[in-house]
């Protein structure tokens, strides 16, 4: 117990913060707190990001030459409205650099959704925070592909691997309480309707209640793999 005024004894010793005899990684701000994340640095970025596959779907790492099926897509008047944003070509080759630079600074990762070569949708994780092992999870799909249950399959399929393979405790998964079809994608792939966020996204027509949704590593996950 360290009363106020009192001197503290505190040194460096490695990566690790020796505070009064007890030691705590270097990125560890309180005593007492976890002295070890969950998944510790370094967790994802030492392995290449992965390929998926799931009932003909294929996931892979975005390419470059994905840069003008991007700008098409975002285009949809659908996809446009909940992710807010449209892209010209020259944004879409900057978006597809970044997205893999976040895989490489452990930010998060995307994955192309493509069937027999042709772009499906798009499924995400980001939000990471590995020392609690919880990360989000977001997608579209191209108009085409809708109401093949391309979206719950993807979803399970970066699940499967962001729970089974990486570790991941806990997966997160908001949508506009008006977007319908997002909450179907989402319960059919085992996440759990857990409530909703007032007023917590700002979309192109004003401010959207979100719902919640989750997935733990311990939760009974459907078979929708297999549709």
């Amino acid at each position: 117990m360290v009363g106020q005024g009192a001197p503290v004894a505190v040194r460096l010793l490695g990566q690790a913060l020796v505070l009064e005899g007890r030691r705590y990684r270097a990125f560890v701000t309180q005593p007492g707190t976890t002295s070890e994340p969950v998944l510790p640095p370094g967790h994802l970025s030492r392995q290449a990001q992965p390929r998926l596959f799931v009932a003909g779907l294929t996931l892979r790492p975005w390419e470059h030459a994905d840069a003008l099926s991007l700008v098409r897509a975002y285009e949809d008047p659908d996809i446009h409205r909940w992710h807010s944003r449209s892209m010209s070509l020259t944004e879409a080759e900057s978006w597809v650099a970044y997205e893999l630079n976040r895989w490489e600074q452990e930010r998060g990762g995307g994955w192309a959704i493509t069937g027999a070569d042709s772009l499906l949708g798009r499924i995400a994780i980001g939000s990471l925070a590995l020392d609690e092992a919880r990360a989000a999870v977001s997608y579209w799909v191209l108009p085409e592909s809708r109401g093949r249950g391309v979206a719950s399959l993807a979803l399970s399929a970066v699940a499967d691997w962001a729970l089974d393979h990486v570790g991941f405790h806990r997966l997160e998964l908001d949508h506009s309480t008006r977007n319908e079809a997002s909450c179907r994608v989402a319960i059919k792939a085992g996440f759990m309707p857990e409530g909703t966020k007032r007023s917590q996204a700002l979309h192109l027509d004003g401010w959207h209640d979100m719902h919640a949704h989750g997935l733990l590593a311990s939760d009974a996950r459907p078979r929708c793999r297999d549709a």
